[in-house]
């Protein structure tokens, strides 16, 4: 049906930059939100950041004005651009989003796999 790559993920310094990207593919009709969860260890999933097939986006606190993230629909495609990044940041990236796959009715939920960020010295 509906698949979910992530990629971009790595070991960065404090202060550095990455930039996550996440490509759904499958027999797609339609895709509504898209977002990226993290969950570090011993810990719950949390929202990162959402947005609409329109442009509209939501952040949590812990991460306004370090983190951006876009799409381009054309391509159905996902990206998180991730600055000052700080050792708190560090767990595991998870894409999501919400699909009308194209030989089943309705709208599911999907995840990617996960992708490692790190955050050390």
């Amino acid at each position: 049906q509906v698949q979910l790559v992530e990629s971009g993920g790595g070991l960065v310094q404090p202060g550095g930059s990455l930039r996550l990207s996440c490509v759904a593919s499958g027999s797609i009709f339609s895709i509504g939100v898209m977002g990226w969860y993290r969950q570090a260890p011993g810990k719950q999933r949390d929202l990162v950041a959402t947005i609409t097939s329109g442009g509209s986006t939501n952040y949590a606190d812990s991460v306004k004005g370090r983190f951006t993230i876009s799409r381009d629909n054309a391509k159905n495609t996902v990206y998180l651009q991730m600055n000052s990044l700080k050792a708190e940041d560090t767990a595991v990236y998870y894409c999501n989003a919400a699909a009308r796959p194209a030989v089943v009715r309705g709208w599911y939920d999907y995840w990617g796999q996960g992708t490692q960020v790190t955050v050390s010295s």
